[in-house]
């Protein structure tokens, strides 16, 4: 700050001497055919990474990798006052989750760093210094009260709050007179009348006349950190960001950043604006909502590969809506040049269905199955814990065989610890008078399974075990098929709903079936 008083007493040429030429900033937009891409993603962490943030990320590491070249993560922590907790490892963790882990970044480092903004403040106080030589920024002495008042009058009036740019034109002396006794004051930037056009790469050519509807905005505040303003324009800059792929919401703000770089002399990147990411209704989407986040997802048992896929389905940037792609499918059809202004709706309800695709992928990997199976074995041991009757259920070849045969029944790993699917880990309690009240022949179906389970039955598949059932109801007068079903299901399982009988016989084994069998024989 010693270092900005020293220029503020400084004369500076008079403002609005900045370069003109609309032609040149239109040829800074293009990065030129040698000019390697680097794209960002450069959240604050003021909140945990939910889905909107992530879909940004992915387009950003997509057309990173599509073009070979580098994602960074950066995170914008200048705002000390909102940042949550363990947000910023959050951010970075979730990354490496969601399979696009960040080139360079905080925890990875790299040639351009540090990666967050609070440690890049003596970069934020030198483009300020170089600003206020020019005259292109001045000292604002407003206080909040003021500027408070301010904003209170012209929403009386109807008007969009805007800075009156009351301290725009002080003199010299004035400034040093304020500066004795406001030694911190904060800096603005002053606006062009005229700001620059630009072609976005998504909505195109567009031109947004700032200094008409807003004042100046400050740049540094009075604490010496920088407003996103400025410190996205130097991190940029100073980071060789060659594309910058963010949220349609900064489109607006676009024209204001290149006056930025023009003052600072320094050329700027592309820019594409992306789209918002909606509700199936068309509502924006809230970080109040819990289950926005990934955290929430990972938890709760979905892939990935399944969030990547419904997010980037529900939008554009690929030559056509597809389900089931994975990550180097994405990589290799995206198109930034396919994304429209859209808005991008997103069915949350699809969701399961989506992840049930890339599970069964998954499942016909054989090293991914055997992660599963890992994964399956820990969640039966966090669901059933003591109420296990033996280590066998946790035998892998048993988890395996689990499932291959429900892979295409269930949408997450999760269900098969469920309810619905505890016979497969703990023995139900049934007792005779349960099974007697579905069919009188208990003693007798009873038997018969057993000895269907005597000769060849262990090797028994699904197709033959359904038709020796068949076989065995037939030879049973006066009680029919789905009687002899329904009993079945609920000696193996304890519940009158469930996977097919044949199905559970298989999934159990001949040994546990005979088991519980006799077990209701015995009762």
């Amino acid at each position: 700050m010693a270092v900005l008083l020293r220029t503020l007493l400084q004369p500076g040429r008079p403002p609005g001497v900045l370069g003109r030429s609309l032609g040149r900033r239109e040829a800074s937009l293009s990065t030129g055919s040698g000019v390697a891409v680097r794209v960002r993603f450069a959240p604050s962490p003021t909140g945990f990474l939910h889905l909107g943030g992530l879909r940004t990320a992915l387009y950003n590491y997509l057309f990173a990798k599509k073009h070979g070249g580098s994602f960074i993560l950066r995170l914008e922590d200048t705002d000390q006052t909102r940042l949550v907790p363990g947000a910023a490892d959050n951010i970075e963790h979730m990354l490496e989750w969601a399979g696009i882990p960040p080139d360079e970044s905080p925890h990875r480092g790299g040639p351009r760093g540090p990666y967050l903004q609070s440690q890049r403040l003596e970069l934020y106080a030198q483009a300020t210094e170089a600003l206020l030589k020019t005259g292109a920024a001045y000292p604002c002495f407003c206080s909040s009260q003021r500027l408070e008042l301010l904003k209170k009058e012209a929403l009386r009036s109807r008007q969009t709050p805007r800075y009156d740019n009351r301290c725009r034109n002080l003199s010299q002396r004035q400034v040093a007179e304020k500066l004795a006794k406001d030694p911190k004051p904060a800096i603005r930037f002053r606006l062009e009348e005229e700001a620059p056009a630009f072609q976005d790469l998504v909505y195109g050519w567009n031109r947004h006349e700032v200094a008409s509807v807003e004042g100046d905005p400050v740049i540094l505040k009075s604490d010496g950190f920088p407003t996103y303003h400025l410190a996205c324009v130097v991190d940029d800059h100073h980071m060789g960001i060659s594309h910058v792929l963010r949220g349609s919401e900064w489109l607006v703000s676009t024209s204001k950043h290149l006056l930025l770089y023009q003052a600072l002399g320094w050329p700027p990147p592309r820019f594409a604006h992306l789209p918002l990411l909606l509700n199936r209704d068309g509502s924006k989407l809230s970080k109040r909502q819990g289950d926005i986040f990934l955290e929430s997802f990972a938890a709760a048992g979905f892939l990935p590969d399944a969030l990547l896929d419904i997010i980037t389905n529900c939008g554009s940037g690929f030559p056509e809506n597809q389900m089931g792609r994975t990550l180097p499918e994405l990589v290799a059809q995206f198109d930034l040049t396919r994304i429209t202004c859209h808005s991008a709706l997103l069915d949350l309800e699809k969701l399961p269905e989506f992840n049930r695709l890339h599970l069964r992928r998954l499942v016909s990997n054989e090293t991914q199955r055997r992660q599963l199976v890992e994964k399956l074995q820990l969640l039966v041991e966090e669901a059933f814990g003591s109420q296990l009757p033996d280590r066998a259920v946790l035998d892998p070849a048993y988890v395996e065989r689990i499932i291959l045969l429900r892979q295409g029944h269930i949408c997450r790993l999760q269900d098969l610890v469920s309810p619905a699917h505890a016979f497969l880990w703990t023995r139900p309690a049934v007792g005779r008078t349960q099974l007697g009240a579905i069919s009188e022949q208990v003693d007798v179906i009873a038997k018969r399974v057993l000895r269907l389970l005597e000769g060849p039955g262990a090797s028994l598949t699904q197709d033959v075990l359904n038709a020796e059932l068949k076989k065995l109801s037939e030879g049973l007068p006066g009680t029919k098929h789905s009687n002899v079903m329904k009993l079945l299901r609920v000696a193996l399982s304890g519940q009158p709903q469930g996977p097919p009988v044949a199905e559970m016989m298989v999934s159990l084994g001949p040994k546990e079936v005979r088991e519980r069998i006799q077990k209701v024989l015995s009762s």
